[in-house]
């Protein structure tokens, strides 16, 4: 489809996001709803921050990842969640064109990062089951350092690309986006331009970004699980693997609910959308929940915190 001689973006000043196509009763129902489950994310993901920082036995490479994904749970959350509550209760329901694109340039920053944090955790998983005595060596400080810092790197450069194309396109006379956010593929189909280049750059992020961090996370685990296989004891094998058990929990949500939204039917957009939630809300609320209640060096740290103000009481 070439251009239709449309208005180029440069004339479009804002965006109207339709939300949910619920009858207006309901807006204020979703938007009680979403500002429990936000407030969830906030008060687990900065809990799970607080601890982190503030028990020096948790000073590990493990819940040095683990502090910097909840840091991201929290960020990608409030880049949607806010805006989304506002338009439940707004009639006009826009946004402004700088501020999506800023929308989905932060969301696919924090997304994409976390995907790389991920697969460094998995990384971190195979070391200290693997090769525990060298588990020290391998993972210091600076490596920790490193992996983290090119996660982000890599979540700024993907951002960059994706906005820069995604805005780079004219719009048509409609600037009606069929979401509750700024999601790229709704903001392309009310495109007027050829989408091959933004189609090749989602295939280009899809092959050297996101498919690395699966095969990274993949690869770690079978070995984890071939080397958990020859432990002799049950007890041993059970111990191994719940080292691993959280870690897993977390991968399975993030990468399930966004295969689910990409694999639906373009057809049914309000299916998508009802997905759409569950990564940018449930999943980092789940998160935390899943760290500490499967982890005992977190409900410990926890339940020092939690004496230390009884105790000032």
């Amino acid at each position: 489809m070439g251009d239709k001689g449309a208005g180029n973006h440069s004339d479009v000043t804002d965006f109207i996001l339709v939300g949910f196509r619920v009858h207006p009763e309901l807006h204020i129902l979703l938007f009680l709803l979403f500002l429990l489950v936000y407030g969830m994310v906030l008060l687990g993901n900065i809990s799970m921050m607080t601890i982190i920082v503030t028990d020096s036995q948790l000073n590990t490479p493990m819940y040095f990842f683990l502090g910097n994904l909840s840091f991201i749970d929290l960020s990608y959350s409030t880049v949607i969640a806010p805006k989304a509550m506002v338009n439940f209760l707004s009639e006009k329901k826009t946004v402004s064109f700088v501020g999506c694109a800023a929308q989905l340039f932060f969301f696919a920053f924090f997304i994409v990062t976390e995907g790389f944090v991920l697969a460094a955790m998995a990384y971190d998983r195979f070391i200290a089951i693997c090769n525990p005595l060298l588990y020290s060596v391998h993972m210091s400080r600076r490596l920790c350092t490193q992996l983290v810092a090119g996660s982000y790197l890599c979540g700024w450069l993907s951002s960059i690309l994706q906005v820069s194309t995604t805005f780079s396109v004219s719009f048509c006379a409609s600037r009606v986006i069929d979401h509750f956010y700024c999601d790229s593929y709704q903001i392309e189909r009310i495109s007027c331009s050829n989408l091959s280049v933004n189609k090749m750059v989602s295939l280009s992020l899809a092959a050297f970004i996101i498919l690395p961090t699966i095969v990274v996370i993949v690869v770690s685990y079978m070995y984890i699980g071939t080397t958990v296989l020859k432990i002799p004891s049950s007890e041993g094998r059970r111990k191994a693997f719940s080292t691993c058990s959280s870690h897993l929990g977390v991968v399975s949500l993030l990468y399930g609910t966004v295969s689910f939204v990409y694999l639906t039917p373009p057809s049914n957009p309000e299916l998508r959308k009802v997905a759409s939630v569950f990564y940018i809300l449930v999943t980092p609320m789940l998160n935390p929940l899943i760290y500490s209640l499967r982890n005992k060096d977190v409900k410990q740290a926890l339940g020092k915190i939690l004496w230390k103000k009884k105790a000032l009481y």
